[in-house]
């Protein structure tokens, strides 16, 4: 994950978005915003309004409720300005299996006004990082998906978006090819590279984005978002802390679960789990738990919150929002 400098600069700003297909309603009231630089994940099922939102982000569709500006333009106003300014890699890359690579860019650069006499060095230093160089005379028909995925990939990146939006880029790939186009994205996220990732892949959320926002569908009311936070805060489980000692643990244990509002210390080595009781008066007794052990003598060389699985806390958070 690649953490944002503290003063970078806004790229999307979304308040209140929504989008309709006649009665259906597919997106409502999306509140997010995306920084220079880092990797912003949409999570969420299958029709939750994902892919509506990337495509209003990236100026295809308007939005009917709310307001959003990419890369400082007004969305409604100023679309086919964004689209220049952005990156899109849909879930079905739309390549032309007769052409070869490079013929493939060259088309979509001409398209995007990139001057002729810059095409051949864009490709290459797109498709050489990407493993690409050597089969660029090679139509795509040929290619494996993952190939042509990353293939898809250089030709979102071709006239410098500062922008890249990212639909489902390993949708019905097989598990290798899924990872090389996962390894590429990686390496855009290490350039510094600004990108909203759309996806419903939490192994795939949870190693190349550092915020998500986790968004619903509820019946009648379209996807609305039940979450937005980064992805280590989502993974801390309030409800144990893992306290590292110098020294054995098991002495200074005892006594800790007469603590109210804890409800098991396990000792291990030099470490004690220590389990809450969930919904405590005051919020989890940490400072509590910390000062009856230097009461005890214990030398404390680290608390740290139990992280979960990014599954369990996902899981967690739609069953809350259902049952809300």
């Amino acid at each position: 994950m690649n953490p944002s400098p503290p003063d970078a600069a806004t790229v999307v700003s979304a308040r209140g978005l929504g989008k309709r297909y006649g009665k259906r309603r597919a997106i409502s009231g999306l509140d997010f915003e995306v920084l220079e630089g880092e990797v912003f994940g949409l999570l969420g099922p299958n029709g939750a309004g994902k892919t509506s939102t990337l495509r209003m982000l990236a100026g295809l569709l308007p939005p009917d409720e709310g307001e959003v500006s990419v890369c400082g333009l007004d969305a409604r106003t100023r679309s086919r300005e964004i689209r220049e300014r952005v990156g899109l890699l849909t879930e079905q890359p739309g390549l032309y299996d007769r052409l070869t690579s490079l013929e493939n860019l060259t088309f979509s650069a001409r398209l995007y006004g990139v001057p002729a006499g810059e095409i051949p060095g864009r490709a290459e230093r797109l498709l050489r990082p990407l493993g690409l160089w050597e089969q660029r005379e090679e139509r795509v028909g040929t290619l494996s998906k993952g190939m042509r995925q990353k293939l898809a990939i250089a030709r979102a990146l071709l006239h410098e978006p500062r922008l890249i939006l990212l639909d489902e880029p390993t949708s019905a790939l097989d598990p290798e090819s899924a990872r090389t186009v996962r390894e590429a994205v990686a390496a855009l996220a290490a350039e510094g590279r600004t990108i909203v990732l759309c996806t419903h892949n939490l192994f795939e959320a949870e190693r190349l984005c550092r915020r998500v926002a986790i968004v619903r569908a509820a019946p009648g009311e379209g996807g609305r978002m039940i979450a937005l936070t980064e992805v280590g805060r989502l993974r801390r489980d309030g409800r144990a802390v893992t306290v590292e000692l110098e020294g054995p643990a098991g002495p200074h244990a005892q006594g800790l679960g007469a603590i109210p509002g804890v409800r098991a210390a396990h000792p291990s080595g030099t470490t004690i789990e220590v389990d809450f009781v969930e919904g405590a008066p005051g919020g989890p007794p940490v400072p509590e738990v910390v000062a009856q052990l230097v009461a005890g003598g214990a030398r404390i060389r680290s608390v740290v919150p139990r992280e979960r699985p990014l599954e369990e806390a996902y899981l967690s958070l739609v069953a809350e929002a259902g049952a809300s």
